[in-house]
């Protein structure tokens, strides 16, 4: 059975916390492995569900990163819940940097998976990291401005105030001021989607702690955000696996860039932007994720390898 173990590497002045999960070597060997970094969604932490994943991919033969933003988590960083795209961008080009120096790894077949808003950070690393092998993105959000807009034009409006204070903040050196990241339709959130505050804490598992609260500064950097421009960028195969009952974004979007991908793929599911963690689609999800990783990380070919010498034995 594969294990997990806690790390943490550096990213700029802090560190992040990170999870290191390995294929079991009396089914796999010594490596070294191919490898797949897993980054989470907006404000989310380790311990909301990734490790169904990691045990899945990890079961397949490869090693599996996680790891907590800066600032979030068990990360370092202050101030606390604070998010900032272009910096969750470095700390996931350090946890590649990480994860190519493990000697288990075989650094040439290293992949990037990423869920909700983690599907924006993976879809623009997969377009400025050519060298990787693969980039997996799930119910993602990859344009921001249209998540925004999702509640209405009143709801972006009512949050121009507290994002607003929080950059006069953010430069005076001043506490920040916070907004919740989900809550109910109405309230003052980044999230109002009817049911988005049930399903972000649907995400967090048994004794996790889950502060739903971000720096409100984010919002202008979301207003801002497009990674689906990026599509036509990323020439390493890429897949996305539509929610086509997505209620963060419109799912044409995800189906748009899957096509516009030179080497894109597009698989549908009958789900919202949260029943993609829980069964019974969870399961399946997870086996299409898995059969596209080994494809493109040599494990169908070792797979393949093995039966046939079983077959000549």
């Amino acid at each position: 059975m594969p294990t997990t173990a806690r790390t943490q590497f550096r990213s700029g002045q802090d560190h992040c916390a990170a999870w290191i999960t390995e294929p079991d070597p009396a089914l796999h060997g010594e490596g070294p492995h191919p490898a797949v970094v897993l980054v989470h969604g907006f404000g989310a932490t380790h311990g909301m569900r990734l490790a169904q994943y990691e045990q899945a991919f990890a079961a397949a033969g490869m090693v599996v990163l996680a790891f907590d933003f800066r600032h979030l988590g068990d990360s370092g960083g202050s101030p606390r819940q604070l998010v900032s795209v272009r910096r969750q961008l470095n700390d996931i080009d350090a946890a590649l940097d990480f994860i190519r120096e493990d000697t288990a790894v075989d650094p040439a077949r290293v992949a990037v998976w990423g869920t909700s808003m983690g599907g924006t950070h993976v879809t623009l690393t997969a377009a400025n990291h050519p060298e990787l092998a693969a980039a997996v993105v799930q119910c993602p959000v990859l344009n921001s401005r249209n998540a925004a807009f999702s509640s209405g034009l009143r709801h972006v409006a009512k949050l121009a105030g507290p994002i607003t204070s929080d950059l006069i903040r953010a430069a005076l050196h001043l506490p920040r001021r916070y907004l919740a990241i989900a809550d109910e339709p109405g309230r003052e959130a980044i999230v109002t989607v009817p049911g988005a505050r049930q399903g972000w804490l649907g995400m967090v598992s048994d004794g996790v702690a889950f502060d739903n609260r971000v720096t409100a500064s984010v919002g202008a950097e979301l207003l801002l955000l497009n990674a689906a421009a990026k599509a036509s960028e990323i020439q390493i195969p890429f897949l996305v696996c539509v929610s086509d009952h997505e209620t963060l974004m419109d799912p044409r979007i995800a189906a748009r860039v899957a096509r516009q991908a030179p080497r894109g793929e597009a698989i549908h599911y009958p789900a919202d932007h949260f029943e993609v963690y829980h069964a019974p689609l969870a399961e399946g999800i997870i086996a299409d994720q898995t059969a596209f990783l080994m494809r493109h990380l040599g494990l169908a070919d070792q797979v393949s390898g093995q039966t046939e010498q079983i077959i000549d034995a």
